[in-house]
């Protein structure tokens, strides 16, 4: 089945969920690992808390290579708390699409969040969709939808005229509300070109403050509701687009003195953006 303009709407209503990139510090960013990181496990621990249904893995917490075993207690554990689990990684090759397709099927995923490039490898817009091509028919056949987010090097426009010379089903956005910056271009211009296309949604507030000797802008993160994000907007625009996906919370938590206090302020705004979160999203 193929489609004029966008993918089909999911039929689940929105849920709110966290992400490894909830909790970066926690599990780790190179040079600053902590004594005992959070892991998938802790992940599901941290949902709990937290009361929220979907857990998303993305590549800070890679799940590839991981023993068989441990996958299957991971995706029995969320069966059993009723978790929904959602996994992502960076790299199209139809090699690396492929392996991450057999773990979603393995974990349940409905969607493999994917970033386009890797530190070895930006392909260019035409490289893009040739490798997307490449992977989509076993995505199709297994009912899984390839969720492409914005990220800082291609303008939205360019993200969208791929999805819409493709025009799959089984391809959509992973829309980000502050990674375009990188490519110019604020959450309006975001939603604005990518809201038709959206299968799933990284809420991340931000603050824009100029530099303290004056000269350049520091864009940081903030806890969700705190920051320049107008939330209501977002979901407003997209509900407007026909769009209802899962809504993952992401932090830019800014480094303090300690690891230990960093971690701990990753924590409060984790829950400070989730209480938030759930006067706009009661799932």
């Amino acid at each position: 089945m193929r489609w004029a303009k966008k993918p089909p709407v999911r039929k689940a209503p929105m849920r709110l969920g966290i992400s490894s990139y909830t909790f970066s510090w926690a599990v780790g960013v190179p040079g600053r690992e902590p004594a005992s990181p959070v892991g998938p496990m802790e992940l599901l621990d941290k949902a709990v808390q937290l009361g929220v249904r979907v857990v998303q893995v993305i590549d800070n917490l890679p799940l590839l290579g991981r023993p068989k075993g441990e996958l299957l207690r991971f995706r029995q554990r969320a069966d059993e708390l009723g978790i929904q689990l959602e996994i992502g990684t960076s790299g199209i090759s139809p090699e690396h699409l492929a392996e991450y397709l057999s773990l979603a099927q393995l974990l349940g995923s409905r969607i493999v969040r994917v970033l386009t490039d890797t530190a070895e490898h930006k392909p260019t817009v035409e490289e893009v969709e040739a490798l997307l091509r490449q992977s989509l028919p076993a995505y199709e056949k297994a009912g899984v939808c390839i969720a492409v987010e914005n990220h800082d090097r291609l303008p939205t426009k360019v993200l969208a005229g791929i999805l819409e010379r493709i025009r799959s089903p089984f391809l959509g956005i992973c829309l980000d509300t502050v990674n375009s910056f990188g490519a110019l271009e604020g959450p309006e211009v975001v939603v604005e070109n990518l809201a038709p296309w959206v299968v799933n949604l990284h809420v991340k507030d931000f603050w824009i403050r100029r530099a303290n000797y004056q000269m350049g802008f520091v864009i940081e993160g903030r806890p969700a509701g705190q920051g320049r994000l107008d939330v209501p907007w977002l979901l407003k625009r997209l509900k407007e687009a026909g769009r209802d996906p899962n809504a993952i919370l992401e932090l830019w938590t800014p480094e303090q003195d300690s690891l230990e206090a960093t971690i701990a302020k990753e924590d409060a705004w984790a829950r400070e953006s989730i209480e938030y979160l759930r006067t706009l999203i009661p799932d």
